[in-house]
């Protein structure tokens, strides 16, 4: 053989060893796969009948669970059937004893029906032998009087009825007079119970206000050149300003102390910053009155508060606290306005009526007040428009313009604020008053009095509150007395100013003198 020959020999030997190799090599790896795959089997079967066990005994003892459960549910139900059907016998039981007692009671029930009809047969019988009787007493009265049954009867109804008349009067006179005078005690306690409860400081407010100044060369500058300064702020506020010898003051003059007010506050302003002249007055102005427009609308709220009124339109309340600066005979109107509310108040809660309606009345009885400068008319009818535009209950409308009695007041509610406005204006030091205008008040009182027919003597008492007219009796009897003090109350509505009420009293005393000898 050649060298070639010798190479594939070497070759072929190579390559069947190659393969032996493999084969082995992929037989050994079989057979450890085989192992492997042995070991793994047994070890799952090995899993799988632990995990059976397991289940087992978890199934065994869910299923002992359950059957305890089952066994303690069975036993409480048995025991509440026990009980229920113990309850069930005494029931029975109950009912048994029940139905016996019925029985005996329908056995007596029908027995004393057979009594009661008994009693009811004889009692016919009575009423039969009373009827006779009674017809038998009648023919006798008749043929012994000489009057029919119909004759007695109306002789005997009308004696009867005449003193039942008399009676009756007599009655009716004795409860007329203990009504009035409990009405009249039950009438003085809630007023002056009113009056105790609601307490207040009465302060006069007067026409004139007055702005002090650092140092008199101030009016000076105050007045300006030609007077033109003081000129553009009377225009511009429509107040008085007077400057005259009273040391570092200015006295501001008007009715209106609404523009009273913005006066001095825009006097105070310019002071303070010096510049004084017509267009810095008249921007201050401006300024000052939306100030005010804003205090009022405080205040008004602020009123409203203080008495517990609620839901009131917003203007409503701007006017209310415009009656900061109105005045009534020296009296701030905001003022008498709260008290009266108050005093409603107190009144409706002693007489079981709503105290809320009672209050808004007071509070709003005098707002046509606030109007009075710009509309022409009774501040109590100015006042009933106000409310009813502004969506006020009836019951307030009516009030509001019956309070004066300008109209009928149809509740009480009208009635109350009439009182509680007297009784307000009334209080000692509320109204301001001048001497003279005092003294001249109480003689023009008396010689209206005097005027009339039949009068002695008139004399103003009580501070003006009374006045008590003295007659000749025998010019004047009782009638023509009663109607001398309509007449002089009806004149003097027409004809005098006055806060509050005047009573009218009117004497006529006869006395009769002799003299023994």
């Amino acid at each position: 053989m050649g060298q070639n020959g010798l190479i594939i020999l070497v070759t072929i030997l190579a390559g069947a060893a190659g393969f032996f190799a493999r084969k082995y090599l992929s037989e050994k790896k079989i057979k450890t796969a085989e192992a492997q795959a042995q070991q793994i089997i047994a070890e799952a079967d090995k899993e799988a009948k632990s995990r059976k066990r397991e289940m087992e005994i978890e199934l065994k003892d869910k299923y002992l669970r359950s059957k305890a459960e089952f066994e303690k549910e069975t036993k409480n139900r048995r025991q509440e059937l026990l009980h229920l059907e113990k309850r069930v016998m005494q029931k029975e039981e109950y009912l048994d004893r029940k139905v016996d007692v019925l029985e005996r009671k329908e056995l007596d029930v029908n027995a004393r029906e057979k009594k009661l009809g008994e009693k009811e047969n004889r009692i016919k019988e009575l009423e039969n032998e009373y009827q006779k009787v009674l017809e038998e007493e009648r023919k006798k009265l008749q043929s012994i009087s000489g009057l029919s049954r119909d004759e007695a009867k109306k002789l005997l109804l009308d004696s009867l009825e005449s003193e039942l008349t008399q009676e009756a009067a007599s009655k009716i006179r004795r409860f007329e007079g203990e009504t009035k005078a409990k009405a009249d005690k039950m009438a003085r306690n809630i007023i002056s119970a009113s009056i105790q409860r609601c307490c207040v400081d009465h302060v006069a407010d007067i026409t004139v206000s007055s702005v002090a100044l650092p140092s008199d060369e101030m009016k000076g500058r105050i007045i300006g050149r030609e007077g033109r300064n003081i000129r553009a702020l009377e225009a511009a506020t429509g107040i008085d300003i007077i400057i005259d010898d009273t040391p570092e003051a200015v006295i501001l003059s008007g009715f209106d102390m609404v523009r009273r007010e913005i006066a001095k506050r825009t006097l105070e302003k310019l002071i303070e910053d010096g510049r004084i002249h017509p267009g810095r007055i008249e921007e201050l102005v401006e300024k000052v009155k939306k100030e005010m427009d804003e205090q009022i609308r405080e205040i008004g709220e602020q009123a409203a508060f203080d008495v517990g009124i609620h839901g009131l339109d917003p203007e409503l309340i701007y006017y209310i606290g415009r009656l900061k600066y109105r005045t009534s005979y020296g009296q701030n109107v905001l003022q008498h306005s709260i008290e009266v509310a108050n005093i409603m108040g107190i009144m409706a809660s002693e007489l079981g009526l709503d105290v809320q309606i009672a209050k808004r009345v007071g509070l709003l009885h005098d707002i046509g007040k606030a109007m009075t400068h710009e509309v022409e008319g009774p501040h109590a009818e100015i006042g009933a428009d106000l409310a009813k535009k502004f969506g006020e209950p009836a019951v307030v409308i009516n009030s509001i313009g019956a309070h004066h009695g300008d109209i009928e007041a149809t509740t009480i509610y009208g009635i109350l604020a009439s009182s509680a406005d007297a009784i307000s204006a009334a209080r000692p030091g509320a109204r301001a008053e001048t001497l003279q205008a005092y003294i001249k008040r109480l003689e023009q009182l008396e010689t209206l009095a005097a005027e009339f027919g039949g009068v002695d003597k008139a004399y103003a008492i009580q501070a003006g509150r009374e006045i008590r007219v003295i007659v000749s009796p025998d010019q004047l009897n009782d009638d023509d007395s009663i109607v001398l003090a309509r007449n002089v109350a009806n004149k003097i509505q027409d004809e005098l100013e006055y806060p509050g009420q005047i009573k009218v009293t009117v004497i006529r005393e006869t006395r009769c003198v002799e003299y023994a000898k």
